[in-house]
Protein backbone atom coordinates (compact mmCIF):
# COMPACT_ATOMS: atom_id res chain seq x y z
CA UNK A 1 0.00 0.00 0.00
CA UNK A 2 1.34 3.39 -0.96
CA UNK A 3 1.27 6.21 1.59
CA UNK A 4 0.14 9.66 0.57
CA UNK A 5 1.26 12.91 2.15
CA UNK A 6 4.55 13.44 3.91
CA UNK A 7 4.64 9.91 5.28
CA UNK A 8 5.40 11.11 8.80
CA UNK A 9 2.15 12.22 10.40
CA UNK A 10 -0.53 10.94 8.05
CA UNK A 11 -2.08 7.72 9.29
CA UNK A 12 -2.89 5.01 6.83
CA UNK A 13 -6.57 5.00 5.96
CA UNK A 14 -8.66 2.75 8.16
CA UNK A 15 -10.03 -0.15 6.13
CA UNK A 16 -13.39 -1.15 7.57
CA UNK A 17 -15.87 -3.97 7.08
CA UNK A 18 -19.44 -4.22 8.32
CA UNK A 19 -20.90 -7.65 8.97
CA UNK A 20 -24.66 -7.33 9.23
CA UNK A 21 -27.58 -9.70 9.32
CA UNK A 22 -30.79 -7.81 8.58
CA UNK A 23 -34.12 -9.12 7.44
CA UNK A 24 -37.82 -8.57 8.21
CA UNK A 25 -37.79 -4.78 7.68
CA UNK A 26 -34.05 -4.27 6.99
CA UNK A 27 -33.79 -1.96 10.00
CA UNK A 28 -30.17 -2.83 10.78
CA UNK A 29 -29.19 -2.70 7.11
CA UNK A 30 -30.32 0.94 7.01
CA UNK A 31 -27.96 1.73 9.88
CA UNK A 32 -25.14 -0.29 8.30
CA UNK A 33 -25.52 1.62 5.03
CA UNK A 34 -25.01 4.93 6.87
CA UNK A 35 -21.92 3.53 8.59
CA UNK A 36 -20.63 2.20 5.26
CA UNK A 37 -20.97 5.58 3.57
CA UNK A 38 -19.12 7.44 6.36
CA UNK A 39 -16.43 4.80 6.92
CA UNK A 40 -16.08 3.86 3.23
CA UNK A 41 -16.70 0.27 4.35
CA UNK A 42 -17.92 -2.84 2.62
CA UNK A 43 -21.13 -4.45 3.91
CA UNK A 44 -21.45 -8.22 3.98
CA UNK A 45 -23.69 -10.80 5.60
CA UNK A 46 -22.18 -13.38 7.95
CA UNK A 47 -22.65 -15.98 5.20
CA UNK A 48 -20.48 -13.94 2.79
CA UNK A 49 -17.50 -13.75 5.14
CA UNK A 50 -14.25 -15.44 4.21
CA UNK A 51 -12.45 -15.74 7.55
CA UNK A 52 -9.00 -15.41 5.95
CA UNK A 53 -9.91 -12.03 4.44
CA UNK A 54 -10.75 -10.49 7.81
CA UNK A 55 -7.07 -9.81 8.51
CA UNK A 56 -7.15 -7.17 5.75
CA UNK A 57 -9.44 -4.91 7.80
CA UNK A 58 -8.33 -2.59 10.57
CA UNK A 59 -11.85 -2.34 12.01
CA UNK A 60 -14.94 -4.56 11.76
CA UNK A 61 -18.48 -3.66 12.75
CA UNK A 62 -20.80 -6.51 13.75
CA UNK A 63 -24.55 -5.93 13.79
CA UNK A 64 -28.05 -7.34 13.54
CA UNK A 65 -31.47 -6.92 14.99
CA UNK A 66 -31.99 -8.15 18.54
CA UNK A 67 -33.94 -11.39 18.87
CA UNK A 68 -34.85 -12.72 22.30
CA UNK A 69 -32.30 -10.43 23.93
CA UNK A 70 -29.34 -11.18 21.66
CA UNK A 71 -27.98 -10.70 18.15
CA UNK A 72 -29.15 -12.99 15.36
CA UNK A 73 -27.82 -16.57 15.45
CA UNK A 74 -26.08 -16.13 12.07
CA UNK A 75 -23.90 -13.37 13.54
CA UNK A 76 -23.25 -15.29 16.77
CA UNK A 77 -22.29 -18.40 14.77
CA UNK A 78 -19.79 -16.32 12.78
CA UNK A 79 -18.35 -14.94 16.03
CA UNK A 80 -17.80 -18.53 17.22
CA UNK A 81 -15.82 -19.33 14.05
CA UNK A 82 -13.60 -16.23 14.05
CA UNK A 83 -9.86 -16.87 14.34
CA UNK A 84 -7.93 -15.48 17.29
CA UNK A 85 -6.61 -11.94 16.78
CA UNK A 86 -4.72 -9.47 18.93
CA UNK A 87 -6.57 -6.25 19.72
CA UNK A 88 -8.27 -5.93 16.33
CA UNK A 89 -10.72 -3.04 16.56
CA UNK A 90 -14.42 -3.87 16.40
CA UNK A 91 -17.71 -2.22 17.16
CA UNK A 92 -21.14 -3.68 17.80
CA UNK A 93 -24.45 -2.33 16.58
CA UNK A 94 -28.10 -3.32 16.60
CA UNK A 95 -31.68 -2.30 16.13
CA UNK A 96 -34.23 -3.38 18.69
CA UNK A 97 -37.84 -2.93 19.70
CA UNK A 98 -36.73 -1.46 23.01
CA UNK A 99 -33.58 0.41 23.91
CA UNK A 100 -31.93 2.05 26.89
CA UNK A 101 -28.35 1.97 28.19
CA UNK A 102 -28.91 -1.10 30.38
CA UNK A 103 -30.94 -2.88 27.70
CA UNK A 104 -28.28 -2.28 25.04
CA UNK A 105 -25.50 -3.51 27.33
CA UNK A 106 -27.52 -6.63 28.07
CA UNK A 107 -28.53 -7.25 24.43
CA UNK A 108 -24.93 -6.87 23.22
CA UNK A 109 -23.42 -8.96 26.04
CA UNK A 110 -23.23 -12.34 24.27
CA UNK A 111 -21.69 -10.97 21.06
CA UNK A 112 -19.34 -8.71 23.06
CA UNK A 113 -18.10 -11.68 25.09
CA UNK A 114 -17.60 -13.83 22.00
CA UNK A 115 -15.63 -11.10 20.21
CA UNK A 116 -13.48 -10.31 23.25
CA UNK A 117 -12.71 -14.01 23.71
CA UNK A 118 -11.32 -13.99 20.15
CA UNK A 119 -9.07 -11.00 20.90
CA UNK A 120 -11.22 -8.18 19.53
CA UNK A 121 -11.06 -4.76 21.18
CA UNK A 122 -14.60 -3.35 21.31
CA UNK A 123 -14.18 0.36 20.65
CA UNK A 124 -17.84 1.41 20.79
CA UNK A 125 -21.45 0.24 20.51
CA UNK A 126 -24.56 1.65 18.84
CA UNK A 127 -28.23 0.79 18.97
CA UNK A 128 -31.49 2.40 17.97
CA UNK A 129 -35.13 1.42 17.76
CA UNK A 130 -36.32 -0.63 14.82
CA UNK A 131 -39.75 -1.45 13.46
CA UNK A 132 -40.87 -4.73 15.01
CA UNK A 133 -43.69 -7.00 13.87
CA UNK A 134 -42.48 -10.19 15.54
CA UNK A 135 -44.78 -12.44 17.52
CA UNK A 136 -48.14 -11.01 18.54
CA UNK A 137 -47.08 -7.48 17.59
CA UNK A 138 -47.97 -8.14 13.95
CA UNK A 139 -51.65 -8.27 14.92
CA UNK A 140 -51.46 -4.72 16.26
CA UNK A 141 -49.44 -3.18 13.42
CA UNK A 142 -46.12 -3.68 15.18
CA UNK A 143 -44.19 -1.21 17.27
CA UNK A 144 -41.75 1.55 16.34
CA UNK A 145 -43.25 1.95 12.87
CA UNK A 146 -41.01 4.16 10.75
CA UNK A 147 -37.90 3.38 12.80
CA UNK A 148 -35.07 3.79 12.23
CA UNK A 149 -36.15 7.30 11.25
CA UNK A 150 -34.21 10.33 10.01
CA UNK A 151 -33.09 11.20 13.54
CA UNK A 152 -31.83 7.63 14.12
CA UNK A 153 -29.91 7.75 10.83
CA UNK A 154 -28.43 11.11 11.84
CA UNK A 155 -27.27 9.58 15.15
CA UNK A 156 -25.78 6.66 13.20
CA UNK A 157 -23.88 9.12 11.00
CA UNK A 158 -22.56 10.99 14.06
CA UNK A 159 -21.50 7.69 15.63
CA UNK A 160 -19.60 6.69 12.48
CA UNK A 161 -18.02 10.16 12.15
CA UNK A 162 -16.78 9.86 15.75
CA UNK A 163 -15.35 6.40 15.06
CA UNK A 164 -13.58 7.72 11.99
CA UNK A 165 -12.21 10.77 13.80
CA UNK A 166 -11.15 8.99 16.98
CA UNK A 167 -9.81 5.78 15.46
CA UNK A 168 -8.28 7.27 12.34
CA UNK A 169 -5.59 8.76 14.57
CA UNK A 170 -4.72 5.59 16.44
Amino acid sequence: MERKGNGLDDPLPMKSLLVVFSYHHNNTEKIANVFARVLDAQVRTPMQINLEELQEYSMIGFGSGIYDGKHHEALLDLANRLPQVTNKKAFIFSTSAMIGADKIAEDHLLLREKLRSKGYLIVDEFSCKGYNTNSFLRYFGGMNKGRPNAEDLEHAEEFAQNLKKNLGRS
